[in-house]
């Protein structure tokens, strides 16, 4: 049940007969104060802690009870604060006119001691049970907002356990995902700003591209320690085995998504970047030989971050290049890779963003080679 018995009353009366008569009306049931004036009224109703009630004249000397109700209203810490009305006028134009400032009610003068009391009580139990109803609504928002932030924590450890897997497997890969998912932000946000991308990208989706992204790789645990960390070239049979582990991802993170019974967007989104980032724009990619916008925008985003991280890189069949080489690649090719490759939009963002791609490598490039040759 609602308690209401320390509940304050403030009685904004100029007449201080009506203030004495409320006051001891209330005596032993509610804590009352009296303000003399429709001034000195609003600046007590300001203080720390407000009324939790306020019955106001509205014919008063100086700031009459409308006046004094439509400031009460008009902010914070009073605007919630109910007003009842103590007036000897009870034309209806009278009322309307107090209603539309906010009162919740009217008592007439001459008061009726039961009556006041009645209505009193009641709105402060309205009062108590809103503002309990808030709290408690405000400790649920909590809960959920705790209960939020333990699932994004968790989906956090999930990503950095499962990219591990991957790191543990190719060990060279250093911090080629925290990289790759830094260039695919830099590009979405840039890509944004096309109004073609504008719908695709709003920050919610560019968060949950770039989360999923560090799972791009992720079916590299399924091919052969001797093709994954083969130094030199592989061989047409070799290439094929390593070419599987956009299929070992992407029907990994499939069967994810059915065992959790649900369209889960962060898995759907990951699985097509497994699948699709070697993709390439003019049809030439694998593991299916999309084109085009048959490659979901997620895995043409993942394919120039991807390409871009390991021309900059060092792997056992090949030195590290410098940024400006690795922009000269991808924007004008070198044979084996073509700006026909990437999506145009696409290339046009990496090409603006070229300066936060050289921030991110050298902040986490994996040598002291790697760093010294970026900067060639």
């Amino acid at each position: 049940m609602t308690h209401i018995s320390q509940s304050r009353i403030l009685v904004i009366d100029d007449s201080p007969i009506n203030g004495e008569i409320l006051k001891g009306l209330f005596r032993g049931l509610y804590v009352v104060e009296l303000a003399g004036d429709g001034e000195t009224g609003l600046q007590m109703a300001r203080r720390s802690p407000p009324p939790d009630l306020i019955l106001l004249d509205i014919l008063m000397a100086g700031l009459d009870g409308f006046e004094v109700c439509a400031r009460l209203k008009g902010g914070e810490p009073t605007r919630e604060i109910p007003v009842l009305f103590l007036t000897n006028l009870g034309e209806g134009a009278d009322k309307a006119r107090g209603f539309g400032l906010g009162a919740v009610d009217y008592i007439l003068k001459p008061f009726d001691p039961l009556e006041v009391k009645a209505r009193v009580r009641t709105h402060l139990l309205l009062r108590a049970t809103t503002l309990e109803l808030r709290r408690q609504n405000e400790a649920l928002e909590e809960m959920v907002r705790e209960r939020t932030r333990e699932l994004v924590l968790t989906q956090q450890a999930t990503l950095e356990s499962l990219a591990c897997l991957t790191e543990a497997r190719d060990p060279e890969t250093g911090h080629h995902i925290k990289r790759t998912k830094n260039y695919v932000e830099a590009l979405a946000r840039r890509l944004r700003e096309n109004t073609k991308f504008r719908d695709q990208l709003d920050p919610e989706t560019i968060d949950l591209l770039v989360k999923s992204s560090t799972l791009h790789d992720i079916g590299k645990v399924g091919v052969p320690d001797h093709i994954l960390n083969k130094p030199g070239s592989l061989t047409t049979e070799e290439m094929a085995v390593m070419r599987q582990h956009t299929l070992y991802g992407h029907r990994a993170l499939q069967l994810a998504e059915k065992r959790l019974g649900t369209d889960n967007t962060f898995l759907r989104v990951a699985r097509d970047i497994a699948y699709t980032h070697h993709e390439k724009w003019d049809g030439s990619g694998y593991p299916r030989g999309l084109a085009g916008v048959e490659i979901p925008l997620s895995g043409r985003l993942m394919a120039v971050a991807d390409v871009y991280d390991a021309l900059i890189s060092r792997r056992v069949y090949k030195g590290p290049v410098s940024h400006r080489q690795a922009v000269r690649i991808i924007s004008q090719g070198d044979g084996q890779t073509s700006p026909d490759h990437f999506d145009p939009d696409i290339l046009d963002a990496f090409l603006a963003t070229e300066g936060e791609f050289l921030e991110t490598a050298l902040q986490y490039a994996d040598s002291r080679e790697e760093f010294e040759t970026l900067v060639q």
